[in-house]
Order: C-alpha cells, then sequence, then structure tokens
C-alpha cells in the first residue's frame, strides 16, 4: 500500500525504499479502484521527495503554448488512469523498473494556465530541486513547450544530447509575428541557450506540411540528424534505432517523445494529428531499442483526451511513458553500479 511519510518518521534504507515504494497490486485492490496515480505507485510530495526517491513522475498538465487544437492540459490526468493498466515488468526487455529504482508519483507541477513565461518559470524551479536532489524527472505533459524549461535545467551544467520522436521538428523561430515560446519552437530555444548539442540530437519520425522549408533547414544547418518517416519506410525501424545511438553516443541524452509520433489511427487524441506515422508496435520497437545509454530525464507528451472518447491516445500515452520509466530506471541502476 502507499506509504505514509511526515517528517517525524525515520527514513526507510534504500532497500526497504524499493519494497514500499511498488504499485498497488491489482491482486490487492483491483485496477479499477483507488485513487489514480502514474502506473499505481505511490503518491509522495514533492518537499519530502529528497533523499527519499531516484525517479519521479509528474504532470505539466499546461497547453498554453498550442497553436492549433488545444486539450493537452487535461493529458496528465488521463494518462494517470489509463497507466492504472501498466503491470510491473516490460514483457518485451523484462525489465522491472520498481526493482531497480525507487520511484513515486509527485503529482502536478502547479502551472500557470494563463501565463507562458510564468509558467516556465515554475516548471524551472521544480525540476531544478529535483535536480539539486539527484532525482531523475519523467514528464507527462502538456504541450511539447513544457519540454523547453527541462532542458534548461538539465543541461545548464552540460549540454544534453536529444532523442526526440514526433511528427514535428519544433524547431521554428516564432509564430504569429512574434511569438518564439510556442510548442513549435522549444528545441530551438534550447539550442540558443547552449542546453542542447545539435550535433547530439536526433528526431525520428518527422512528417507533414510545413510552412516554411527553411524550418527543416536550420535544423540540418544547426546538425540535427532528422530521420524522417520516408527513411523509416524505406531502412525500417532497426535503422533508425542504430542511427539514434551513434548520433547520442554515451554522454548524458534526453529523451522527449511527442504522441503525435504515432499515426492518428493509433493516437488521434493530439492537437496536430499528421497522417502516415509510427504504429504502436514500430513505437515499443523504437523505445525499447534505446537501452543501455546515458539517460538523464525524460518526457512524453501532447495527449489531447477531448480528441479522443475512446481513450485510446491516453493509454498509448501511459505504455510509451512506461517504457521511458524503463529505460531511465536501467540506465539509472547501471550507472549507480558502475556498468
Amino acid at each position: 500500500m502507499t506509504p505514509h511519510l511526515d517528517a517525524a518518521q525515520p527514513r526507510l534504507n534504500r532497500a526497504q525504499r524499493l519494497q514500499a515504494y511498488q504499485p498497488l497490486s491489482g491482486m490487492v485492490v483491483p485496477r479499477f479502484a483507488g485513487i489514480a496515480t502514474f502506473m499505481r505507485l505511490p503518491h509522495i510530495s514533492p518537499q519530502l521527495a529528497a533523499g527519499e526517491i531516484e525517479i519521479a513522475l509528474l504532470g505539466i498538465p499546461f497547453d498554453g503554448a498550442t497553436t492549433n487544437r488545444p486539450g493537452t492540459r487535461l493529458g496528465p490526468r488521463q494518462v494517470r488512469e489509463a497507466s492504472s493498466l501498466m503491470r510491473l515488468v516490460n514483457d518485451g526487455t523484462l525489465v522491472a523498473p520498481y526493482d531497480l529504482c525507487v520511484c513515486a508519483d509527485i503529482g502536478d507541477i502547479p502551472v500557470n494556465p494563463i501565463n507562458v513565461e510564468d509558467t516556465l518559470g515554475r516548471i524551472d524551479r521544480f525540476i531544478h530541486d529535483l535536480h539539486q536532489a539527484g532525482i531523475t524527472p519523467l514528464s507527462i505533459g502538456g504541450d511539447h513547450l513544457v519540454s523547453y524549461p527541462i532542458l534548461r535545467v538539465l543541461g545548464a551544467g552540460e549540454p544534453l544530447g536529444l532523442i526526440h520522436v514526433d511528427a514535428h521538428s519544433d524547431t521554428g523561430d516564432t509564430f504569429f509575428g512574434n511569438q518564439k515560446l510556442t510548442h513549435g519552437t522549444p528545441f530551438r530555444r534550447a539550442i540558443e541557450d547552449g542546453v542542447i548539442d545539435p550535433q547530439r540530437m536526433v528526431q525520428i519520425a518527422i512528417r507533414g506540411t510545413m510552412y516554411a522549408a527553411d524550418e527543416r533547414q536550420w535544423a540540418l544547418d544547426q546538425g540535427i540528424r532528422i530521420i524522417d518517416m520516408e527513411e523509416i519506410g524505406e531502412k525500417g525501424v532497426a535503422h533508425a534505432i542504430a542511427e539514434a545511438r551513434r548520433v547520442v553516443g554515451s554522454a548524458p541524452t534526453y529523451f522527449t517523445f511527442d504522441i503525435d509520433s504515432l499515426d492518428p489511427a493509433f493516437a488521434p487524441g493530439t492537437g496536430t494529428p499528421e497522417i502516415g506515422g509510427l504504429t504502436s508496435r514500430e513505437a515499443l520497437q523504437l523505445v525499447r531499442g534505446m537501452r543501455h545509454l546515458h539517460l538523464v530525464g525524460a518526457d512524453m507528451v501532447e495527449v489531447s483526451p477531448p480528441f479522443d472518447q475512446t481513450g485510446n491516445t491516453a493509454l498509448v500515452g501511459a505504455a510509451m511513458a512506461f517504457e521511458l520509466l524503463c529505460l531511465l530506471a536501467e540506465s539509472r541502476s547501471q550507472r549507480a553500479a558502475g556498468r
């Protein structure tokens, strides 16, 4: 069951915490019952997380930087609900993330739904506190601009590599005249800030129309490796995995996964759907192919429940978040073991 913690209680040792911070078993409380948390993990206040947990699952319910269809502010709540279907062990890799790292749901960042810059500052401070405590973040958005302040924090000391799975490059410059902070600009801003190394950045599943050809050209000029859907269709997912691993290498890397990388037949509930995307099986293969990299954080973004009454998109998002959790837990535990 979920542990109750307060400042007066003695801290558990790591072995005890690994045992305590396990998802609520569906054999104890049915998976349709109980309070929804990510993966049915215990919830802990962010103020108590330092020294207690190693990986934090958190929501960022913000879509104030969306330029098309809103609704991703509702993504974290719906993904929490769908994630009750996740179990303990990855069937494809046999990774058991909760046996490797102490994980918990630490709630949502308290965003400002009507102010982009204030929200970015709030995300920045929240992630900074986690980073200072040595906690690895797995964030559930929200629109894709939420990745930008996370990268500003995690890449402040050393520019990060980036695995970016998405239908869109998100390296635009401005929207509606002079608006530089939108869900179509986060990685251009991060590169300009020097927190991403574009020579160690790979974009996978890119497709769809653009406002102007120079958006793609700017990315290529920075040295970003773009693996679009045409290349995946010709050479396969295994080729994309090998290329991504070559590009990011063994240095610290962040993984960002936009749900619109999937074809809308599999994930219709998103703000900017593009036909011709990944299947859910290809997405699983792609993410699982990124094992044993030096991953320092990840996010899954752009689930918009109002555009998917079946709930299937949130289920795909929850499954992708579990896959990312497996990668982070395995990577962190291997570094701790000196492997």
